[in-house]
């Protein structure tokens, strides 16, 4: 009998199911020790919160600037080929899109980090269940944009 692939299909869902099963005893952990070296920590929490908070902001203007900018190029390079009266009108929109989904594909990455930055200093439970959710969305976001870009690539290749 073949016993070995039940081994490794039971691994498969026995491994991440117990790692889960940690993470959730982790958090429901509630540590409370007093330490005189608490107020030093606070003090160093409060610095380092203020260098994450600048840095997370840095993240959200690279995320808009990214954004902004490749709809403004996306704008004029629609409105030249409207007015030049090309045959060219239909390709020229593909790759408006696709130029507009890489851009946004990058803005939704670098707004991510920006969330990931500020969750990463003395985070609350309610602070990672956040971040997860909107991680999560923003990366089924980014996996769909990625899915349609990949697709209008390939039928172009193939039209040609």
């Amino acid at each position: 009998m073949n016993r070995e692939p039940l081994r490794e299909s039971l691994g498969n869902i026995l491994l991440p199911l117990g790692l889960i099963f940690g993470l959730v005893l982790l958090l429901n952990l509630n540590v409370s020790e007093s330490n005189p070296a608490e107020a030093s920590r606070e003090i160093l929490d409060s610095w380092l919160k203020l260098i994450v908070g600048y840095l997370a902001a840095g993240a959200e203007i690279a995320a808009a600037l990214v954004i902004g900018l490749a709809v403004i190029r996306g704008i004029t390079v629609y409105l030249r080929q409207v007015f030049s009266r090309s045959k060219q009108h239909l390709d020229s929109t593909e790759v408006v899109r696709l130029q507009l989904g890489r851009a946004l594909a990058l803005g939704l990455e670098f707004t991510v980090a920006s969330d990931i930055l500020r969750t990463a200093v003395a985070p609350t439970r309610q602070d990672i269940s956040n971040l997860g959710a909107i991680v999560l969305l923003r990366t089924l976001l980014n996996y769909f944009l990625e899915r349609e870009i990949k697709q209008v690539e390939q039928s172009r290749l193939l039209d040609r």
